[in-house]
């Protein structure tokens, strides 16, 4: 009886390792952002904050909005970028692209290489810069 119940448990705790193992590698690959400089303007109420992005490949930002405007710059790999009111780019190294505040929109990494942006906001002073699209 004691040696039915020692492989029930060790088949149980094998189950659990397996089962964690198996959850841990469906997680998908999380987009690194990085705020190198955030800084007063002389525009009333507004900031700059300037952020280096990295989207590994398989990855998404999530559909979300920023309250700013926002100029990137697609450094390396390539992205597909959804955009509320367009179809879907895809925008290589060396291209750039605009986003209207409250505009919803998430960049994807379909490749096979870490895809890097370099973005600038001009914010709203006080504000979170992304909300989840709604």
């Amino acid at each position: 009886m004691k040696l039915k119940r020692a492989g029930i448990f060790a088949l149980a705790v094998a189950l659990g390792i397996a089962g964690g193992l198996a959850l841990s590698a469906q997680q998908p690959p999380q987009v690194k952002r990085n705020i190198v400089l955030k800084q007063d303007m002389t525009i009333p109420d507004r900031e700059a904050v300037m952020a280096v992005v990295e989207l590994p490949p398989g990855s998404a930002e999530g559909r979300h909005t920023h309250p700013a405007e926002v100029y990137a710059f697609v450094t390396e790999g390539a992205i597909s970028l959804e955009y509320e009111g367009n179809p879907t780019v895809t925008l290589k190294a060396g291209e750039v692209f605009y986003l209207a505040p409250g505009k919803v929109h998430q960049a994807m990494n379909n490749g096979s290489v870490t895809a890097r942006l370099a973005a600038v906001f001009v914010a709203e002073k006080g504000k979170p810069l992304s909300a989840p699209a709604k």
